[in-house]
C-alpha cells in the first residue's frame, strides 16, 4: 500500500498542504511522481491501475506515463506540446499534469476509453465507406467482366485481407479464379476443382447467406484456395457470396495470414458489404457482355457485306449511316452470286424510309425475304411483287425504294438488266467521262396493293461503271451556307471525272465529296454500289445462241 500525503497542485510553489488532500478524494485516477518517476503516492481510484514491472518490484507508472513525466521535469513538453495518453490495462488515458514546488508532479488521469472507441470506430466507419464508394467507382467504370474480377480481387486483399480468391459461377466442370495478394499482380486461371473442399463455398456460389467464419477451418484449405505469393499459415478465412441480379456472380474467399487477428464479426458485415457491390458489378458487366455478343450476332447479318470480284464483274460498295456512333440503318445493298458465269448475279440496293434501328431492322427483314426470293431472281417483277406482299402482310408502315440489277459477263462487256422500284435511276459513267442515266423506273414497296415497275437493260464496256446510289447522296444538305442540297447535277459532274476508275475509287470519291460538302450537318443514310466491267477481258468466249453476245455480221 502506498501511503498518502498531501501534495502541493499549483504552480506557485505554495508548497505541500496548500491544497490538503481533496485530491485524494477526486474521481479520476491521480498519481505523484518524485524527480526520479517513482510512484510517491495514489488516491483510491488509481491504486487498482499500480501493477509491479516484475513480481516483487515496487509499483510505478505505465511506460508511456514515465517518459511523458520525464519531459514535465526537464522543462520539455511532451510530444510537442500534446497531452499525453496511452493504456492502462483495457482502459485508455488522458494524463494531465500539475508540478509541485518539492519537484514531484501530480498526475490526472482522465479516461477517454469511450471517446477513443467512438473515434476509432467513426474513422473505420469513414475508411471503409471511402473503401465502398472506391470499389464501386472501379468496379462500375467498366462493363468488362475480367477487369471487374481483377478490381474486386485486388481490393479486397489490400482493403478486407491479406489475399483473396474470387470464384466465377462454373463453366462445365470449371471455375474461373481470380485470385490476389495484397502488393502482387493478380492472377487468373481456368480450373477443375471441387467447391465442397471449402465449407461453405458450395452454398456461396448458389446465392445462400454467407456461412459463420468459425465453420472454415484454415488448416483444411485446398492448395488452388491459396493465391500465389501467399505467405505463412492461413490463420482466419471468409467465404462470402457475390450477389447479383437475381443469379449469383460468384463468391469471393478471404484469407487473414496472421492466427491472432482473426476476422471480427464488423469485418464480416463490412465484407459482405463489400461483396455485394462487386457482385452487382459484376452481374451488370456480364449482363451487357451477354448483350453485346447477342447484339454482334444480329448486326453480322445486318451490316453491309464486302464486295469483290464475281463471274468476271468487279463490284465496289460503301455506306455510311446517318448517325456516326451506329453502324446500321435504312440503306443496305446486296450481291448474290450467281452458281456459275453462265448464269446472272443479283444485285440490289435499297432505302427504306427512316432512319436508325427501326429502319434497320426492316432492312433486314427485306434482305431477308429477297434472300428466300433468290430462285426467283431472274423475274424483278414477280420479286417485286412477291416482296411489296411480304411487306404489307406485316404491322410495320415503313415502305422502301429498290434498285435490282441482274449481272452477267460475256466476253468483254457486261450486260445489265435494271429495275426501279420507286428508287433513283443508276447513272453509268463511260470509259470516256460520259455520264449517261439508265431509263429504269417504278413504283415504291410496301405502301400500295401493286407495284409497277419497268427494266432497262444496259451494257458496260470495259473499264465502264454503272453506279446504284441513295438520296442521301443527292439530298445530303451543306456548303457554303449549309442548307444547299448536293443534288444529282453536282453528282454527274462528279463522275465525268471518273472514266476509267475502278469501281471502289468511284464509290469512295463519290461518299468522299459528298462527306466534305455536309461537313457536321445532319444527312441520312448513304449507300452506293458500282457495277465496273474490268479493263482485262475475261477468258469466258461469247455465247452464240445468246443474241446479246453473238456476233454481228456475216463473212463475205
Amino acid at each position: 500500500m502506498i501511503p498518502s500525503r498531501g501534495v502541493s497542485t499549483g504552480t506557485d510553489a505554495a508548497g505541500p498542504g496548500a491544497v490538503g488532500t481533496a485530491w485524494l478524494d477526486a474521481p479520476c485516477p491521480v498519481l505523484v511522481l518524485d524527480r526520479s518517476g517513482a510512484v510517491v503516492d495514489a488516491n483510491r481510484a488509481a491504486r487498482p491501475l499500480l501493477r509491479p514491472a516484475t513480481p516483487g518490484s515496487a509499483p510505478g507508472p505505465p511506460a508511456w506515463l514515465a517518459h511523458a513525466h520525464t519531459g514535465v521535469t526537464r522543462g520539455t513538453p511532451p510530444d510537442g506540446g500534446n497531452v499525453p495518453a496511452g493504456w492502462i490495462g483495457d482502459r485508455f488515458y488522458e494524463a494531465h499534469a500539475t508540478p509541485t514546488a518539492d519537484g514531484s508532479v501530480v498526475w490526472w488521469l482522465l479516461d477517454g476509453t469511450d471517446r477513443r472507441l467512438a473515434q476509432t470506430a467513426l474513422r473505420t466507419a469513414e475508411d471503409r465507406a471511402a473503401v465502398l464508394a472506391e470499389a464501386s467507382s472501379m468496379l462500375l467504370s467498366s462493363l468488362n467482366v475480367p477487369r471487374c474480377s481483377e478490381v474486386t480481387a485486388r481490393m479486397a486483399a489490400e482493403h478486407l485481407a491479406d489475399g483473396a480468391v474470387l470464384v466465377a459461377p462454373s463453366q462445365g466442370h470449371r471455375h474461373l479464379l481470380t485470385q490476389a495478394v495484397r502488393g502482387a499482380p493478380v492472377t487468373r486461371s481456368v480450373r477443375q476443382i471441387d467447391p465442397h473442399d471449402v465449407p461453405g463455398l458450395t452454398e456461396a456460389l448458389q446465392g445462400f447467406p454467407p456461412a459463420p467464419t468459425r465453420w472454415v477451418a484454415p488448416g483444411d484449405l485446398p492448395a488452388w484456395a491459396l493465391p500465389p505469393g501467399f505467405s505463412g499459415a492461413v490463420g482466419s478465412v471468409i467465404v462470402t457470396p457475390l450477389p447479383g441480379h437475381g443469379v449469383p456472380a460468384g463468391a469471393l474467399i478471404l484469407l487473414r495470414s496472421t492466427p491472432q487477428q482473426s476476422f471480427s464479426a464488423g469485418e464480416e458485415v463490412f465484407a459482405r458489404l463489400f461483396a455485394a457491390r462487386a457482385g452487382a458489378a459484376l452481374s451488370a458487366a456480364r449482363l451487357y457482355t451477354e448483350q453485346a455478343a447477342v447484339t454482334a450476332t444480329l448486326m453480322r447479318d445486318l451490316l453491309p457485306p464486302r464486295l469483290s470480284r464475281v463471274h468476271g464483274v468487279d463490284y465496289a460498295g460503301g455506306y455510311r449511316p446517318a448517325k456516326d456512333h451506329e453502324q446500321v440503318g435504312g440503306d443496305f445493298y446486296d450481291v448474290h452470286p450467281a452458281a456459275d458465269a453462265d448464269a446472272e448475279t443479283f444485285v440490289v440496293l435499297g432505302d427504306v424510309a427512316g432512319k436508325g434501328l427501326e429502319a434497320a431492322v426492316l432492312t433486314g427483314k427485306i434482305r431477308n425475304t429477297l434472300q428466300a426470293l433468290l430462285p426467283l431472281a431472274a423475274d424483278h417483277g414477280r420479286v417485286l411483287d412477291l416482296l411489296n406482299g411480304a411487306l404489307l402482310g406485316t404491322h410495320q408502315t415503313r415502305f422502301a425504294t429498290l434498285v435490282l440489277a441482274s449481272v452477267r459477263r460475256r466476253g468483254d462487256r457486261v450486260r445489265l438488266r435494271l429495275t426501279s422500284a420507286g428508287h433513283l435511276p443508276p447513272l453509268v459513267v463511260r470509259a470516256d467521262g460520259t455520264v449517261e442515266t439508265v431509263a429504269t423506273h417504278g413504283m415504291l414497296v410496301g405502301a400500295l396493293p401493286e407495284v409497277e415497275a419497268h427494266t432497262a437493260v444496259t451494257e458496260l464496256a470495259s473499264g465502264e461503271t454503272c453506279l446504284l446510289y441513295t438520296d442521301g447522296i443527292t439530298e445530303a444538305r451543306g456548303g457554303p451556307l449549309g442548307d444547299e442540297m448536293f443534288g444529282e447535277d453536282r453528282l454527274r459532274q462528279i463522275l465525268t471525272e471518273c472514266g476509267g476508275m475502278p469501281g471502289e475509287a468511284i464509290v469512295e470519291r463519290v461518299q468522299m465529296l459528298a462527306s466534305e460538302w455536309l461537313a457536321d450537318g445532319a444527312h441520312d443514310d448513304m449507300a452506293a454500289v458500282a457495277i465496273t466491267a474490268p479493263g482485262t477481258p475475261s477468258p469466258v468466249p461469247p455465247d452464240p445462241d445468246d443474241p446479246d453476245t453473238a456476233p454481228t455480221g456475216s463473212a463475205a
